[in-house]
């Protein structure tokens, strides 16, 4: 990203502390308030990152910043034996775990606490892999992907979804307003940790989405990179192969 945006400005952790600090801290109602600032419509948008990797027909997936789960939870509709949803938040993964555990998923699903820039895989692991709103909190951008494209499997299957900016009026106007405005109110209202809701818009409207991204997919080494814009534009599916 060229702007370095941190959850703390004060704080004298790095930003991969910070947000493991910010997540652990909002985990207990990040699922609800996530539900409300999308208003429901980030649900559809994993029903569609899952039915890009369901095409592949996958064993083994691995969800990447998986959070509390949602997506590595939506997987196990496909064809995958094996899913390993991995997070730097010991908090969120514990609020993941429960979840898995009421849809009797433990078997099939595995929360793992590690860092997404430093995964603790051999090369050529997975057949998919998925990252939900999660590749803005990287870091290092490029580091975190190349580490992806390390383990994911000749052949396989990449799928990012993350927020996007839009372009056209009157959304991109909108959208402005309300990441700018409207979101940390809702995140005071909610959570604790207003900063947390100012980082997520901030970080949003930082990342270098669409061709932009590609671009970089690309640079890392990436091959069949195709962006789809969701929604007006407010979020954007990525698909690339290896």
């Amino acid at each position: 990203m060229d702007k370095k945006v941190t959850p703390y400005k004060d704080s004298n952790l790095n930003k991969k502390e910070q947000v493991a600090q910010m997540f652990d801290k909002i985990s207990g109602n990040y699922d609800g308030l996530n539900r409300v600032i999308s208003f429901g419509i980030d649900v559809k948008w994993r029903k569609k990152v899952v039915a890009l990797v369901e095409t592949t027909n996958p064993i083994k997936v691995l969800d990447i910043a998986t959070g509390t789960g949602d997506l590595a939870i939506n997987l196990a509709e496909t064809s995958a034996k094996e899913i390993i949803g991995l997070d730097i938040s010991e908090g969120m993964l514990d609020v993941g775990r429960k979840k898995i555990a009421n849809k009797n998923l433990s078997s099939k699903i595995q929360m793992v606490q590690a860092d997404s820039e430093a995964l603790p895989f051999e090369n050529d692991t997975f057949d998919a892999i998925t990252v939900a709103f999660g590749v803005r909190n990287f870091e290092n951008l490029e580091k975190g992907l190349s580490e992806i494209l390390r383990v994911l499997k000749p052949k396989g299957i990449f799928v990012i979804l993350e927020t996007s900016v839009p372009t056209k009026f009157p959304y991109k106007q909108g959208y402005k307003f309300y990441s700018a405005t409207l979101l940390p109110v809702i995140g005071k209202l909610f959570s604790k940790d207003k900063a947390a809701y100012s980082y997520l818009s901030e970080s949003a409207a930082a990342f270098p989405y669409g061709v932009k991204f590609n671009n970089i997919l690309k640079k890392i080494g990436f091959i069949d990179v195709e962006d789809m814009p969701q929604t007006f534009g407010v979020a954007t599916i990525y698909k690339a192969s290896k």
